[in-house]
């Protein structure tokens, strides 16, 4: 039996995925670094329509950046965008960190009646100030960390505020945008979302490149 021909090379196939992307994609308006991060993104869920419902807020890559550069943690309300950011792209040996499954979490979302997601949001504060959060499943999760903001709670240097689904994930990325407490941020509008594309936009702000 013959061997079916296939791209074999993992650079090789990387590098085509993008630039059929770009081809494909517009992406006429984003600068050139925020294309970059897009790319990743629709690499990420294989769909270039996805790219109209980027949207960038605030000098975002190079906030994140330039955080990340520093050592700021990266908050992620769950495990799939956790997992799913790659360690060593990471300029400062970054802490990755997860709440969500803290033993302290089922006990603050009874008091709070919410979700664990939402509640697992407060025990990122001591260290939320100048973190980047990622946020790609719930938007509980979103809806609560902006109501931290308004209560006072330190600011995040940026915010991917890309949950997923079809109830309350379309208006929390939307209340976001509207009024992102002067934090840049990244989001996805309507019920698109989720964890692939938010650790893959992660991964690209932690380095440029494939």
């Amino acid at each position: 039996m013959s061997e079916r021909a296939y791209l074999r090379d993992g650079t090789a196939i990387y590098q085509r995925s993008f630039a059929i992307i770009r081809a494909e994609a517009d992406l006429s308006s984003f600068s050139a670094e925020e294309a970059d991060i897009a790319v990743r993104m629709i690499h990420a869920c294989g769909q270039v329509e996805v790219a109209q419902h980027i949207v960038f807020g605030g000098d975002v890559v190079a906030a994140a950046r330039r955080a990340l550069a520093a050592g700021a943690p990266i908050f992620c309300d769950a495990e799939m965008v956790a997992h799913g950011v790659t360690r060593a792209r990471l300029p400062a040996k970054n802490d990755v960190v997860c709440t969500l499954n803290d033993p302290r979490t089922p006990a603050l979302a009874a008091k709070n009646a919410t979700t664990r997601s939402a509640a697992a949001l407060d025990l990122w504060r001591d260290r939320l100030g100048g973190a980047v959060v990622a946020i790609g499943n719930a938007p509980t999760a979103m809806f609560r960390l902006l109501d931290m903001l308004d209560a006072g709670a330190p600011k995040p240097a940026a915010i991917l505020g890309i949950p997923v689904g079809f109830v309350g994930a379309a208006e929390s990325k939307a209340a976001l945008a509207a009024d992102p407490r002067g934090v840049p941020f990244i989001i996805v509008r309507g019920r698109m979302g989720g964890s692939a594309i938010t650790a893959a936009a992660i991964n690209a702000l932690a380095r440029a490149g494939l």
